[in-house]
């Protein structure tokens, strides 16, 4: 309302009801205006203006229940109270089903005018809480779309921050010459790519709460081949996964431990000189993940201890106990095979 007092349209074709409506309404503070025909009501109506519109049933050339569909098809139309000189109480169940606030059902006397303005206030006060509820899920809306917004935009700097950070690790690592240091900054490289490769994907999607596992299990993948071919080892990487939505927490640990079988996997799993398959495996069984890096080379010693510092093993133990899981290792006639299982 954009005025001190409501202003009611009523819509009859009896100029002498409408007369008396607007002397009884406009004692209850109300601006009440006049319209003799449905089609003069439209009009009325489509100038703006109008809070609440009182609609008489039966009109020459037409009812109140066509002016009512009319209404259905504006938009931000105002509240109706439907105005009834049967007795028919079907009249007034469509009227309401047809969109109607609340009716009235008029006599000869002029008594049901102290009911209509009753219902008038009612229907103003059901409108108002409909636009205030409208207001406050579009408020809702705009600052959902804005914190969407800024936290892609955070992704988006995160993502590239890391992929600075792992571009620096990187050239440190090419000009090392201890070879324990240039491993440990390569494994570090790893790390860093798995966790930026989440805050890649994040702020390209549409959800910033899951992410395309598929999506990001193959970019990289990509990113630890173009590793591996600068650093003249061809292992071929063959990927399997299903299309398969998991939460962004997640996906971080799974990025990681995955990065650190692959990396162990390019680094131990064939003799050195050789090149080899790599293959990695994700699927959905029920409300599980399934996960798997399999090899075909010189296999693994259950028992033996972890190579390197087995600070790898360490993280990918803490990472999988964050998903409620371990990384286990099947028994193969060749090779390697870790598998990580973890509820989805």
């Amino acid at each position: 309302m954009n005025h001190e007092s409501p202003r009611v349209l009523y819509i009859d074709d009896d100029p002498g009801t409408v007369r008396l409506a607007q002397k009884r309404l406009e004692r209850h503070n109300l601006i009440v205006e006049v319209a003799l025909s449905a089609r003069e009501g439209l009009a009325r109506i489509d100038q703006g203006d109008i809070d609440v519109v009182a609609l008489d049933h039966e009109m020459p050339g037409g009812t109140g229940m066509e002016v009512l569909s009319a209404l259905a098809e504006r938009e931000d139309a105002p509240p109706v109270v439907y105005v009834t000189g049967t007795g028919d109480t079907g009249v007034a169940v469509a009227a309401m089903k047809a969109g109607a606030s609340d009716y009235v059902v008029k006599d000869v006397g002029g008594a049901f005018l102290d009911l209509l303005s009753i219902a008038i206030d009612q229907a103003l006060e059901i409108a108002q809480a409909r636009r205030e509820r409208s207001r406050a899920e579009r408020e809702i809306r705009e600052a959902k779309d804005r914190a969407e917004i800024l936290l892609r935009e955070v992704n988006h700097r995160v993502a590239n921050s890391l992929a600075l950070v792992a571009a620096l690790v990187r050239m440190q690592g090419q000009v090392v010459e201890d070879p324990k240091a240039r491993a440990a900054l390569e494994e570090t490289w790893g790390r860093i790519v798995a966790v930026g490769g989440i805050h890649r994907r994040l702020y390209t999607s549409e959800d910033v709460r899951f992410v395309g596992i598929d999506e990001y299990l193959k970019s990289l993948v990509a990113d630890i081949e173009s590793a591996m071919t600068s650093a003249s080892c061809h292992h071929t990487i063959r990927v399997d996964t299903q299309s398969v939505l998991i939460p962004t927490d997640k996906a971080v640990s799974v990025g990681v431990i995955v990065s650190e079988l692959l990396t162990n996997a390019c680094k131990y799993a064939y003799p050195e000189g050789s090149c080899g398959e790599i293959r990695l495996r994700c699927r959905q069984e029920g409300a599980e993940i399934i996960l798997e890096v399999e090899d075909f080379g010189q296999g693994r010693d259950l028992g033996a201890p972890p190579r390197g510092t087995g600070l790898g093993t360490r993280i990918m133990a803490a990472m999988a106990k964050s998903l409620g899981s371990e990384v286990t290792y099947a028994p193969v006639s060749r090779g390697t095979r870790a598998q990580l299982r973890f509820p989805l």
